[in-house]
């Protein structure tokens, strides 16, 4: 019998990614090779400089390589149009952001309501009726009428992670998504990624510089100037929401 084969969610050939800075080039990447499947929860890691930031970038469609090629669900990324672009990154792409970037004068059902009515085709009564889905699934129930100033930290990610899954993106691109939490809210916020990965199908990408954050995920790929210097598997351990040390970093 013949395998059954799927195409990769990401899949980066010979990625390279370089700038120029007054004489000298830097090569943020340097010939990536990467494969992520569906379904997978990976850990983008690496001290400030290594590439993780560039490799986000590119995976959100937000920058192009230098040289060789981007698949995203089996479309070159080189070959689309900038409106394609943006195409992509409103219906494949669920974007997670450290600053929670909320609209602070907003509601969070205002909040979760922003990606459906930038693409517009929605009416008002489907961006409410999604939104609330959306932060129902994230435990808002509660707090479709709170403002930013009236919620935790941990609760403001959390509407973040709503926003991210207002439009039902089969990929979530998480930036830091712990770094402004604390060590309670943080674990709140994984245990969360992992119901989207585990009950949802969510294809989960962390980039973090936290290696409790990192092992709490299943596989872990770690940057160094520009290239992968190690790609492994883990079994996933949850963040201790009482470890005092984590608070302290």
């Amino acid at each position: 019998m013949i395998a059954k084969t799927t195409t990769p969610v990401i899949e980066l050939v010979d990625v390279t990614r370089q700038f120029q800075i007054g004489t000298h080039v830097v090569r943020a990447l340097d010939g990536i090779n990467l494969k992520i499947e569906s379904g997978e929860m990976v850990a983008i890691i690496g001290p400030s400089g290594s590439g993780k930031s560039t490799l986000m970038n590119t995976l959100g469609c937000l920058d192009q390589p230098s040289s060789g090629s981007f698949v995203l669900n089996g479309q070159y990324v080189s070959e689309l149009s900038d409106n394609q672009l943006a195409e992509t990154r409103s219906r494949q792409l669920g974007f997670v952001f450290q600053s929670y970037n909320l609209l602070p004068r907003e509601t969070a059902i205002s909040n979760v309501e922003l990606p459906l009515k930038y693409s517009g085709g929605y009416s008002g009564k489907e961006r409410r009726v999604a939104a609330r889905i959306a932060l129902d699934r994230v435990g808002l129930s509660e707090r479709y009428d709170h403002r930013p100033m009236q919620m935790s930290g941990g609760e403001q990610q959390r509407v973040g992670i709503a926003r991210a899954l207002v439009k039902n993106p089969d990929l979530i691109l998480a930036d830091e998504p712990t770094g402004n939490l604390d060590t309670k809210s943080s674990a709140e916020v994984i245990e969360m990624l992992h119901s989207l990965n585990e009950n949802d199908g969510k294809t989960i990408v962390v980039v973090t510089h936290d290696i409790e954050v990192a092992e709490a995920m299943k596989r872990i790929i770690a940057f160094r100037d520009g290239r992968i210097v190690e790609d492994r598997a883990v079994v996933p351990k949850r963040i201790n929401a009482q470890s005092p040390d984590r608070d302290n970093q």
